[in-house]
């Protein structure tokens, strides 16, 4: 008997992923029910005080204006939801193990390529050291306690600057101490890094630190942290 096919999986609908964004938000930021109230609220009033003066003054123009408002007050809650889950969502993540391979893999666009697992790790403490290839050179980025970091970054940096001579390789450390940049703005403070390379020597960089570059899936590294149990799902 011939074995049926797997269902394919069912993704969350549109409102239950609302759902579960207002929900994930509310969790840090405990007065968004509020914010939105006042947003929809405000944008009622906006529309009635645009109905009221615009001339010819009848009643129908005045409920379709308050109508508009109500929808402009609804876009502007649910930009506020959005905006403050990502700040959330880097709350969250903060300290965590494989916070800044999901940064990484994640948020920096088509002119980087990187991946949420680490290029050197130490087993016993959990500190990591992860790498991104981009316009703007190569960035070099530890995570974990900065003095035992050391070595695991100047392994990588030296691999990096012999593999790809002339190439810039920049080092950044995540934390909240001086010389360190907190999670929330590394991927911005990677994207501002100036151009120094074009696409056809990224691609080349890319193959041959990849070429050199020794395995590391044997070892229990964090590849980075769950988007599902530290963010919900981005209404689409």
């Amino acid at each position: 008997m011939a074995k049926r096919a797997p269902e394919p999986e069912k993704r969350p609908g549109f409102f239950s992923q609302i759902k579960s964004l207002f929900r994930f938000t509310r969790e840090v930021y405990g007065w968004l029910p509020w914010a939105q109230g006042a947003i929809l609220v405000g944008g009622v009033l906006l529309g009635l005080v645009v109905g009221y003066l615009i001339p010819p003054f009848q009643v129908w123009t005045l409920v379709l204006w308050a109508i508009t408002g109500l929808m402009l007050g609804v876009l502007g809650a649910l930009f506020l939801m959005t905006r403050l889950s990502t700040n959330a969502m880097y709350a969250k993540i903060d300290g965590m193990p494989g916070a800044s391979g999901h940064v990484l893999s994640t948020s920096l666009g088509r002119n980087w390529q990187s991946s949420d697992t680490p290029v050197g790790i130490n087993p016993k403490t959990q500190e990591a050291v992860y790498r991104a290839i981009g316009r703007g050179g190569i960035v070099v980025v530890g995570e974990g306690a900065r003095g035992r970091l050391t070595r695991l970054v100047n392994e990588e940096r030296s691999k990096a600057q012999r593999v790809a001579n002339g190439v810039p390789v920049h080092v950044f450390y995540v934390g909240h101490g001086d010389d360190e940049v907190a999670i929330a703005d590394l991927s911005k403070t990677i994207k501002k890094l100036p151009k120094a390379i074009d696409k056809t020597t990224m691609a080349a960089v890319i193959r041959r630190i990849d070429s050199v570059s020794q395995s590391v899936s044997s070892l229990p590294i964090p590849k980075g942290v769950d988007p599902t149990k530290v963010r919900a799902q981005r209404p689409r």
